[in-house]
């Protein structure tokens, strides 16, 4: 494969393997299904504990009233929870709840499990090259971050 074709073979084999196990764990998933942008937000949320709605909107990369809806939703569904911030009475701070906590952690051990369980069907030699790759992929994906950050 030539270095000109690798970034295209490269983005459609990420994208189908991360469709392919999205699709596969929604199969076993209880609940209503969360779309991406919401599941981002609990991810933030839940790793980012009181994080406002504005905070929010420009670490996700989207705008506030965007993220407001998405905080109706999630709260609505019993996923995540306002509370007014002792600081600034106007200002809110966004909590998970245990039940989102408790689904996102699910999805994530089902995640790791499907994986888990394709990647030991390889051959030794194609484990070995996904270990080696690592490190480039997280090159990547840190200047990828970085290019965001300063947009």
């Amino acid at each position: 494969m030539s270095a000109e074709d690798l970034p295209d073979a490269f983005t459609g084999v990420m994208t189908g393997i991360h469709r392919l196990v999205r699709r596969r764990l929604r199969q076993e998933m209880a609940g209503p299904r969360l779309r991406g942008a919401q599941v981002e937000l609990l991810r933030l949320v839940v790793a980012s504990p009181g994080i406002s709605v504005s905070a929010a909107a420009k670490e996700l990369y989207l705008a506030g009233n965007s993220v407001s809806t998405l905080v109706n939703q999630l709260t609505g569904a019993g996923l995540l929870r306002r509370e007014t911030s002792r600081d600034d009475r106007r200002s809110v701070r966004l909590l998970a709840t245990p039940d989102a906590e408790a689904r996102l952690r699910a999805w994530q051990e089902r995640r790791v499990a499907l994986v888990r369980e394709h990647v030991e069907r390889l051959g030794e030699d194609d484990r070995a090259a996904l270990a080696a790759a690592l490190p480039a992929l997280r090159r990547l994906a840190d200047g990828l971050q970085e290019e965001v950050t300063t947009a």
